[in-house]
Parts: structure tokens; sequence; C-alpha cells
């Protein structure tokens, strides 16, 4: 079996985690954002795994489960905020959620 280096899976963690964070800094729409913080959190994932890998432990496989579960809860909140701003604006523009009041 041939094993994948290290570098190459964490070059492409680093590329994932980037093109998440431009897709938060340029997009405008909050299902956008939401899916780009997905990706984010999933090259986190995988650096960890890969890293976990690499020293032949299992703690990465461990906080990669922390992570999944993080982005449960991210994307519950998210789409209860996203129907809210929805409901009550009828856009998803994310400029609108500076205009919701507690």
């Amino acid at each position: 079996m041939i094993a994948i280096p290290v570098e190459h899976c964490l070059l492409l963690s680093v590329m994932l985690f980037c093109l998440g964070l431009l897709g938060v800094l340029v997009r405008r729409n909050i299902i956008f954002v939401l899916m780009s913080m997905e990706i984010m959190l999933n090259a986190i994932g995988l650096a960890f795994v890969s890293g976990g890998a690499r020293w032949g432990q299992a703690d990465g496989q461990v906080m990669f489960l922390l992570v999944i579960t993080l982005a449960a809860a991210e994307v519950a909140i998210g789409l209860a905020l996203v129907l809210q701003l929805y409901q009550r604006y009828r856009t998803l523009d994310i400029e609108t959620i500076s205009k919701m009041k507690g």
C-alpha cells in the first residue's frame, strides 16, 4: 500500500482552508458563508487526521470527531439564523443581520 506523504495532506488542508476563508470574506449570501465555514472546518479536520496518521496516534481522529460535532452545532444555529433572517426580511443578505434585534 502506498502512503500519501503528510506534506501533501497538509498542503491540501491549507488550500481548502484558504478557499473557505476567501468565501467567508467575499460572499454576501449567508448560505454561501455557512458553506465556506464548513469547508474551513473540514480542512481543520483533515489536518488533524493527517497529523495523527503521521505520528501513529488516534488523537487526530478524536479531534476530528470534535470538529464534526462543532460543525453540526454550527449548522443547526446557522440554519436557525437563516430561517429567522428570511422570515423577517425576505432576504439572505448578510448585511441585514445587523438589523435584527434581540
